[in-house]
């Protein structure tokens, strides 16, 4: 009985210890262990958690790693629970938010690296694809950031008339899609340039614009309007749609040499 008193006492030393370093010197010199210890102590500040926040370290390779697990990866390690995970979460839940208000009081898009800058932290270690709308006025203000779509390591199921639809709830002007590769690498798949296109075409139906589309990687990023994708998208709407025209324009001088509705050949 008193060992285990006597082992209380030295964890509850410890802690307060670690506490204490923070509050004078931030994480400055802390072990990256020390630092998990020191989160997963929040949701239980009575018990010895060394050996939990070693063991996630050992097992997720870095502290990054340890700070973008899910709840259920962490509660894989014996003796993390859901009330030492707590400030674990928190902390993502905080930086999460914390990078949105920050790109929301930027108030004016200005380059896809601003946007990369912003949202590299809160979406490089994402296990699944996250597929973000951002809305914006004609003076390209930033009004809302949404995640739209969430799928799997092979992408997410994105929905252009989902898009469009929220763009107009929205009353934006213009968007900007983002979203992460897994993988590591963001040069952009088929499926991706498919989409991309389909959305710009979707928009300029619309009056919406799509200013650009940018894939996160691994400390890069690919994008759409950098490498004059979407332009070239708009310019083959343009071509569709003037050759629509131009074809409706043929039937209407056939019509009126035949003075009658052109027929169908059977």
């Amino acid at each position: 009985m008193k060992e285990q008193t006597r082992s209380q006492d030295e964890s509850t030393g410890h802690r307060k210890r670690l506490r204490e370093r923070f509050l004078k010197g931030g994480l400055t010199g802390f072990a990256d262990y020390e630092i998990i210890e020191l989160l997963l102590s929040l949701g239980t500040p009575r018990r010895d958690v060394k050996p939990q926040a070693k063991e996630a370290l050992k097992r997720f390779k870095t502290l990054r790693g340890v700070l973008s697990a899910s709840l259920e990866e962490l509660q894989q390690i014996t003796g993390i629970g859901p009330h030492s995970v707590f400030g674990i979460l928190l902390v993502q839940a905080v930086a999460r938010e914390y990078l949105k208000e920050k790109i929301l009081d930027k108030h004016v898009y200005q380059s896809a690296q601003e946007i990369f800058d912003y949202l590299y932290h809160s979406m490089r270690d994402l296990q699944n694809e996250v597929f973000k709308v951002i809305y914006l006025t004609s003076r390209n203000q930033i009004i809302d950031m949404v995640d739209l779509f969430e799928g799997t390591v092979a992408g997410s199921p994105v929905m252009p008339r989902q898009v469009m639809e929220s763009a107009l709830e929205k009353h934006a002007a213009s968007l900007i899609f983002v979203h992460n590769h897994p993988s590591g690498d963001c040069a952009p798949s088929k499926s991706d340039m498919d989409l991309t296109r389909d959305l710009v075409f979707a928009g300029s139906v619309l009056g919406l614009k799509v200013l650009d589309h940018i894939i996160i990687g691994n400390d890069k990023y690919y994008s759409f309007a950098g490498e004059g994708l979407i332009v070239q998208y708009e310019l083959d709407f343009l071509g569709l749609k003037m050759k629509g025209v131009s074809e409706a324009k043929r039937r209407t001088y056939r019509t009126g040499l035949l003075g009658g509705e052109p027929t169908e050949r059977s």
